[in-house]
């Protein structure tokens, strides 16, 4: 898909987010309101675009009608490592998974599996793990998948605290926890969802 300005990407995912939660789309003045405008003009240059690149569409002469198309979906953004460290995932948000069907918000992205150390957690080398991004790590629960990175290297584990310290570990006998400092652990996301490989034929 041809790919949005970020005031276009602004309003696309703010549309995504309302219409997923009210399950019906917004006024042209509730979305002036949320991007701050003050005047219609913008916002229909900007619903416009995203029609003929083909994120939304609507019912020509109907008010609120406007749809997220399927194409929008999650941005699979790379691999992550779920064994050994790996180097940190680039982002690839050409790709993107429908996950209608899921309760996924605008900033969501998904990841490929690369490794079994989670296998005892139902995720297994070529899945991809739905993950959310994390604002503030010090909420994350004890015991959260997450998406942790070190260095330059991310992984996915259970995330532990041990004093001034992260344990980042395994769902997998044949794995030891690492141990981290806290200050050098960089934790980038937590787990939503696992989609299986197959699922994507």
């Amino acid at each position: 898909m041809e790919p949005l300005t970020s005031a276009q990407e602004e309003l696309y995912n703010w549309l995504t987010d309302y219409i997923r939660e009210h399950q019906h789309s917004p006024s042209i003045r509730q979305m002036m309101r949320a991007m701050e405008l003050k005047s219609p003009a913008p916002i229909q240059s900007r619903l416009d675009h995203l029609r003929k690149k083909g994120y939304i569409d609507w019912n020509e002469g109907k008010a609120r009608t406007i749809r997220i198309l399927q194409g929008g979906g999650v941005p699979i953004k790379g691999t992550i490592a779920a064994g050994s460290m790996v180097e940190a995932f680039e982002d690839l948000s050409e790709e993107r998974l429908d996950l209608s069907s899921l309760p996924i918000k605008s900033r969501d992205y998904a990841l490929r599996v690369r490794g079994d150390s989670m296998i005892e957690a139902l995720i297994d080398n070529g899945d991809f793990v739905i993950m959310r991004p994390v604002e503030d790590p010090g909420n994350v629960r004890e015991g959260t998948i997450v998406a942790a990175r070190v260095e330059s290297a991310t992984t996915l584990k259970y995330l532990y605290r041990q004093g001034e310290n992260v344990v980042l570990k395994p769902a997998n006998s044949n794995y030891e926890p690492m141990v981290y400092p806290a200050q050098e652990v960089d934790i980038q996301g937590r787990l939503l969802a696992v989609w299986r490989s197959q699922d994507l034929s």
